[in-house]
């Protein structure tokens, strides 16, 4: 049986996913990292974008991720974001009405979180 980690990614209004990964990839504001398990404990701040997890079954999961923490020790990996939806979950229109309206506002905040959704679904 291959190395496991134990992930939970967390929004602050709910739990987004919880499972067994073979590498997570995510945005630090020390750029992308990857996690497998056996990875040196780590503690980061997170960026808006993408977060790939591969799971043990072989499938990906993919989540549109704005900001929090990043936090691995002992193969547990806790993903706290402030913002945090599958891609899955994604209203691609929706998403791309909210880009359009971003940069007609001069918005760069909501530009930024319109544009991660759209590659998130796009990963997947």
């Amino acid at each position: 049986m291959a190395a496991e980690l134990h992930v939970e990614l967390v929004a602050a209004d709910r739990s987004v996913w919880s499972g067994e990964a073979t590498l997570v990839v995510a945005r630090t504001t020390s750029g992308d990292i990857g996690v497998m398990p056996g990875h040196q404990p780590l503690l980061g701040v997170l960026e808006s974008g993408p977060v790939t997890i591969r799971t043990s079954v072989g499938q990906t999961v993919v989540a549109a991720v704005h900001g929090g923490f990043i936090s691995f020790a002992d193969d547990k990996l806790s993903l706290l974001a402030e913002i945090a939806e599958l891609a899955d979950e994604i209203d691609v229109q929706r998403a791309e009405r909210a880009l359009e309206r971003a940069k007609s506002d001069t918005d760069a905040a909501s530009e930024r979180r319109a544009e991660v959704r759209l590659r998130a679904v796009a990963v997947r």
